[in-house]
């Protein structure tokens, strides 16, 4: 049996049937009427044959193989680790947790989120702050939301200036430099570690904010508390770059009147990954909420009265604020941020504590060994890395340490770092001073050199406790850990139990045979700072995968290095902005954007500032060409170009997206194709063909990277030939006195390089013929849906032929009128029968936007179509005055287990409809853990650390199983 036909659900019988019901006589018709001839491709994709799944992993161990497995000492923001094998296989390899979409239905989203607010829960405690968002994309990033948050969050400034110690690691340098340069920002360096520098920058400018690392580049730890107060006073605030493993040793920077904190969580269980997917994380004071950006986890109360979590402050989001958003940041590294709330919580406190004190101790030992054998330690208060001075012989160092199988990091010439990690022992400090002295020549100094020289002082020293909460005291045993995350898995809708029906998020098959690769060690255990012959296979691989997207998408280069789409969506946009400077168009800063766009797209022009002008939608859901000309004529030559969805958001093949492109051409425009829908083009149209001259893609969308609660998410962005000198260029090498033409967007070179063996192994078991034909199957479900649902639910937009892409959008608004049914109640209402809703109000209010995707068969189709045409029965009954709306059971919905066997029932509906809607539930069914929440509550009292257990069982003892 091939991969292909267990990726695709419907069988050839059940292709009929759909066939059938749309009207078609086969998938070709159906394609060629869908898909405007204007933009198809007739010939092949040129991509090698397609593999059966023993032979992919056996070509991709071949190129696994490639890479060396080392013992990891380069640090530089990244750090050996250990997933504890009950958290690689009880989440990273779990499909409960693994395939779950971004909580936006919090209902069925308790177990994910509440590991979520654990993880805010030990950042709160580690960082001495009072909020903490549920993770970010990486640590330069997320120095460089900090940057833009100060900005924000400083009423007293009208400074455009930034103070940044430049201890920071330079990957940080690098990504905050575009970053700023890009938001008109003056990013301004002093070394923030040396008291006089400090004070002499602080006192020199007007700086709106103030960048400090705790924790150089160098592993020198420094007190940076003279720092935030000398900035306070100079009316700046200050953020803190720092390590959450090294605050269980060093006192908080809240302790120290930090106003933010930010860094990676990488160490806490996360594996190397050659860069990536890692989980960031930014804390900040209370009052600061709304200026904090991604996602932010909190509590409220559900219709019983119990404590619920759900994301908070979602006025925020991009879809509803769009150029007015915080930050274009969209998914996050949930999934990775789960990982870490889990080793948080099953260490505790203690075992952290123990674990920073041997990594502390080693580093200690080394520097004592070095110093006995005459070698110069460059820094006397480290944490967990040492850096010395060798002069003229660091290449001799690095290369006898790689002998013994170790990858030290050369800073220069005359100057090794070496950084300690968990999986590190004594015999690692023994193995390194032996390196260093066959290299040097230097004597054998003392076996056993004593550290405490280098302990670091009390000044520095933590004396608060951290890590209180129960839960981070409670799961010390396997079994109780097993057990505690079986339950949360419990609690949650993922792709495992039923079809994720999003519009425009395309929640399609995670194959095991893709995921699988993904720990291998030759991939998990790779730095990705290693030198270039230990990472071969590396290369190859992301080489291919690049040259395979090129090729799918019709563009001359990809660079894999965004790590979400809203990455890709900002790299592409800097390189029109850079661009068309280059060719001295300074004035070109607007950009068009249709009314329909995805949020994401607005808050990116911002980003790459730009002035966002807005398209209206014509009555059939396409751009409004008569407003499309009169923009493109007022805006004149500071047109900088459009940002178009293709297949356009209202889920249709736009017959007019060439004409689009030309009149955006004509004008010295730029085109930019947001490829989030790319799903339905993959074999059919190349947007590098039809008028595109940047798209992002979304790799944890259209090739099967999944979803994971929230990220990771990886964003190529894909450019024609002019625009290939303008890709992400490498943090590593960036110069920052250049213009910056490529400056990275993201901390690694490859970004979140660790889960692109998913989308090679997709591609590979695929072929060209593969992802055409899911993309044909996408559009016929799309299609199969929208005519199954036309006569209760119409589809609002559909193009020539009455057809629609691999999306359609169902109308609800004629029976909210008469019934005051709203689109959110049906989404509460599907739980009940086993369902994530699809996407609510987006791109149209009082709507829903169905994408059933390739992988679903027609079983789960039908039994979508049977659950809304069962709540439009339903809702008819409000409608014919048999049940109000307020005693209905969709107003009620979702219904708990609780609720359902409680001693007394006094609905107006039976225990059965409300728990057991239709027959099939009762094979199997999912029971929500709470019933609905109260949005509005959560949001008037945000709460975002970990109610204490005693609150849940208190909630539903006076409850007694009663709804308020």
């Amino acid at each position: 049996m091939s991969f292909l036909s267990r990726h695709i659900g419907p069988e050839a019988d059940d292709l009929t049937t759909m066939l059938d019901a749309v009207g078609a006589e086969s998938l070709d018709q159906l394609i060629d009427r869908a898909v405007p001839e204007s933009i198809r491709m007739r010939e092949s994709l040129e991509l090698p044959e397609p593999l059966d799944e023993p032979e992919a992993l056996s070509a991709l161990r071949r190129i696994a193989s490639r890479n060396t497995v080392m013992r990891q000492m380069i640090g530089q923001g990244y750090h050996d680790t250990v997933t504890p094998a009950a958290i690689r296989r009880n989440i990273l390899e779990n499909p409960g947790f693994y395939t779950s979409y971004t909580p936006y239905q919090p209902e069925i989203s308790q177990g994910r989120l509440e590991l979520l607010l654990t993880f805010q829960n030990a950042v709160i405690d580690l960082t001495g702050l009072e909020v903490a968002n549920a993770s970010l994309l990486d640590e330069s990033s997320a120095v460089a939301e900090a940057v833009l948050m100060m900005r924000r969050a400083n009423r007293r400034s009208k400074s455009m200036r930034v103070l940044v110690d430049s201890r920071s690691l330079p990957q940080t340098l690098a990504v905050l430099t575009g970053r700023t340069r890009a938001a008109g920002i003056e990013l301004v360096l002093a070394d923030l570690g040396d008291p006089d520098a400090a004070a002499q920058a602080i006192s020199a400018g007007d700086f709106f904010g103030v960048v400090v690392a705790q924790i150089g580049a160098d592993g020198d730890v420094t007190d940076p508390t003279a720092v935030i107060e000398a900035a306070h006073e100079a009316g700046a605030l200050v953020s803190v770059s720092t390590d959450l493993l090294a605050l269980t040793m060093l006192r908080s920077p809240g302790e120290m009147g930090a106003d933010i904190a930010v860094g990676s969580a990488q160490r806490f269980g996360v594996p190397l990954f050659f860069g990536g997917p890692h989980a960031a994380f930014l804390a900040s004071r209370k009052g600061t909420e709304r200026s904090l950006p991604g996602r932010i986890v909190g509590v409220s109360t559900d219709s019983s009265g119990a404590p619920a979590y759900r994301l908070a402050l979602q006025t925020r989001e991009q879809h509803i604020r769009r150029e007015k958003a915080t930050s274009n940041i969209c998914t996050a590294q949930a999934l990775l941020a789960i990982v870490a709330a889990a080793y948080a919580v099953h260490h505790g406190p203690v075992a952290l504590r123990a674990l920073a004190g041997r990594l502390h101790g080693m580093a200690a030992d080394l520097a004592a060994g070095l110093r006995a054998r005459g070698v110069e330690v460059a820094r006397e208060q480290f944490f967990d890395t040492v850096t010395f001075s060798v002069p003229g012989q660091a290449d001799a160092v690095v290369a006898a340490a790689a002998d013994r199988g170790y990858n030290l990091r050369r800073v220069d010439g005359d100057t090794v770092g070496v950084s300690f990690g968990e999986p590190h022992t004594d015999r690692d400090v023994v193995e390194v001073l032996t390196a260093v002295t066959e290299a040097c020549g230097a004597a054998e100094g003392e076996s056993g050199a004593d550290g405490s020289a280098f302990e670091l002082p009390e000044a520095l020293l933590r004396t608060d406790e951290y890590l209180t909460h129960p839960v981070f005291h409670t799961h010390r045993s396997e079994t109780s850990l097993m057990r505690w995350l079986r339950e949360l898995s419990d609690k949650d809708l993922a792709l495992d139990r039923t079809m994720i029906p999003l519009g425009s998020c395309t929640m399609k098959l995670n194959a095991a045979a893709e995921m699988e690769p993904i720990s291998w060690p030759e991939f998990a255990s790779i730095h990705p700072l290693a030198p270039e012959d230990q990472t071969r296979g590396w290369t190859e691989l992301i080489e291919q995968l690049e040259g395979w997207l090129a090729e799918i998408t019709g563009y001359a280069a990809v660079s894999v290095q965004p790590n979400a789409g809203s990455q890709g969506e900002l790299a592409g946009l800097l390189a029109i902005r850079r661009y068309q400077v280059d060719r001295g168009e300074h004035q070109r800063k607007t950009i068009l954007i249709p009314s329909s766009a995805h949020g994401t797209n607005a808050a990116s022009a911002v980003l790459a500032d730009l002035k966002v002008v807005v398209v209206a939608t014509a009555q059939d859901g396409t751009i409004d060409q008569d407003d499309l000309r009169a923009k493109i004529d007022s805006v004149g030559d500071e047109l900088a170009g459009i940002m178009v969805t293709y297949p356009s958001t209202h889920g249709v093949y736009d017959t007019d997206i060439t004409q689009v492109c030309a009149a955006v051409h004509d004008a010295g425009g730029q085109v930019y194709v947001d490829g989030a829908n790319l799903n339905a083009l993959m074999g059919l149209a190349r947007p590098g063909r039809f008028g595109g001259d940047v798209s992002h893609l979304n790799l944890h969308k259209t090739f099967c990277i999944p979803h994971g609660g929230g990220g990771p998410g990886v964003g190529p962005v894909a450019v024609a030939e002019h625009l290939v000198p303008y890709l992400p260029g490498n943090p590593a090498t960036a110069d920052l006195d250049e213009r910056g033409a490529g400056f990275p967007v993201a901390q690694a070179p490859h970004g979140s390089a660790g889960v692109l063996p998913i989308t090679w192994m997709y591609i590979a078991m695929t072929g060209a013929e593969g992802l055409t034909e899911s993309s044909r199957t996408a559009v016929l479900g799309a299609n199969y849906i929208s005519r199954r649902l036309s006569d209760v639910f119409p589809t609002l937009y559909t193009g020539d032929g009455g057809l629609v892409a691999h999306e359609c959008i169902l109308d609800l608004r004629p029976m909210t009128k008469v019934s005051g049914v709203t689109a959110e109640d049906v989404c509460k209402r599907l739980v009940d029968f086993g369902f994530h809703a699809p996407t609510l109000a987006f791109p149209v209010a009082g709507t829903l936007m169905v994408e059933p995707t390739e992988s679903e068969g027609i079983e789960e189709l039908d039994r979508f179509i049977e659950a809304m045409r069962t709540i439009r029965a339903e809702m008819q009954e409000i409608v014919d005055g048999k049940v109000s709306l307020e005693d209905s059971v969709i107003r009620h919905a979702p219904h708990t287990a609780q609720v359902l066997t409680a001693d007394e029932w006094d609905r107006s509906y039976s225990r059965s409809q409300a728990g057991y809607p239709v027959s099939g539930l009762r094979r199997v069914k999912y029971w929500p853990p709470v019933g609905r929440i109260d949005n509005a509550a959560g949001d008037r009292n945000l709460v975002c650390e970990c109610p204490p257990i005693e609150a849940f069982d208190a909630a539903y003892t006076a409850a007694a199983g009663q709804e308020k």
